[in-house]
């Protein structure tokens, strides 16, 4: 009499000769794993059958289920946003910062102001959080002063208003890159609270061939929206499209694509730019320190004296800053 013992590596080893069979890139014959198998089967790649989801289904159900994966691609023509009113200053100090490196370095900065009554932006001040920044794109670092910048600027009746970012020069129609598109979509699903209408702004700042600046300004339509919050969209290999993840479909001019050009989520918004006369703009901007600026004593001394000049006091001028910098950490 034989007696056959299962152990678990002939069990396995079982189970495989049962599995159906694949051949792999290099010709080998394996056993099709169950990932593999499943993919297909899924409803959509990603996704479980549909008999795992429910046992029936009706052709409508079906349908409404498939909807919900596909995105038909339509460019949004109006802004939320109906204009931004932008402080000289603070245009020019950002300016500055990136002439520091001749536009070859990629910055980022939060811009705080108000949102008015008619949808519009006023921009006050600036904060730049830590980052570092290349040629191509820029690393947020871990600020452990975020939450304190917050409250200081809800202390000063201010709020996150809009993000700025700067980058080299690039080649015509090439605004955005995929991870800026994700940022400002991102952002925007914070202001809002969800996909909905917001005046949150995004402002880019680049040079020309010449050298001559350019600020505009942009949103990301409510479809981006979407697709970022839902995950239907990827940042791929060009840096110019995103790239459609494969559990969804999108179609652009009737047709399926994998990639949908950035420029297509992008509405631009008008910028204007005003003075304020109840600002200080004197202070240097916290986290530049790899640019060369410091801030110190002399830098707070010219601070207090400006706004004296104004017939401020020392009180008023310590709330009223450009970049939060000063109410942040005054250096000695």
């Amino acid at each position: 009499m034989l007696y056959i013992m299962l152990t678990e590596e002939n069990q396995v080893a079982h189970e495989e000769a049962k599995a159906p069979r694949k051949v792999d890139a290099d010709g080998n014959v394996r056993a099709q794993e169950y990932a593999d198998g499943a993919g297909r089967r899924g409803f959509r790649p990603g996704m479980l059958p549909l008999r795992a989801m429910k046992m029936q289904w009706t052709l409508t159900d079906f349908l409404d289920m498939d909807a919900r994966f596909v995105f038909k691609m339509k460019r949004q023509e109006d802004a939320a946003c109906a204009g931004v009113d932008m402080e000289t200053n603070v245009a020019r100090d950002f300016q500055q910062a990136l002439r520091q490196t001749a536009f070859q370095q990629c910055r980022v900065g939060y811009l705080y102001g108000t949102f008015t009554d008619d949808n519009k932006v006023k921009v006050k001040c600036l904060y730049e959080p830590p980052q570092r920044g290349t040629a191509v794109d820029v690393e947020l670092l871990e600020d452990p002063r975020e939450d304190t910048v917050e409250k200081l600027a809800a202390l000063l009746g201010l709020r996150r208003v809009g993000w700025i970012f700067g980058h080299p020069p690039r080649e015509e129609g090439f605004h955005f890159a995929s991870p800026e598109v994700f940022m400002a979509a991102e952002q925007q699903l914070e202001a809002a609270g969800g996909i909905g209408d917001t005046p949150f702004v995004t402002i880019k700042v680049t040079c020309n061939a010449e050298g001559l600046a350019s600020v505009e300004g942009f949103q990301v339509s409510k479809q981006c929206m979407e697709m970022v919050a839902e995950g239907a969209l990827e940042i791929g290999e060009n840096p110019g499209d995103c790239a459609v993840n494969e559990t969804f479909t999108a179609i652009v001019e009737g047709k399926e694509a994998k990639e949908v050009n950035n420029n297509f989520f992008l509405i631009n918004v008008a910028i204007s730019q005003y003075e304020a006369d109840d600002m200080v703009y004197s202070f240097p901007v916290a986290n530049r320190e790899e640019l060369g600026t410091t801030q110190g004593q002399p830098d707070l001394r010219a601070q207090i004296e400006s706004a004296g000049k104004q017939g401020w006091c020392v009180a008023q001028n310590l709330t009223l800053t450009r970049s939060l910098s000063l109410t942040l950490n005054p250096k000695p």
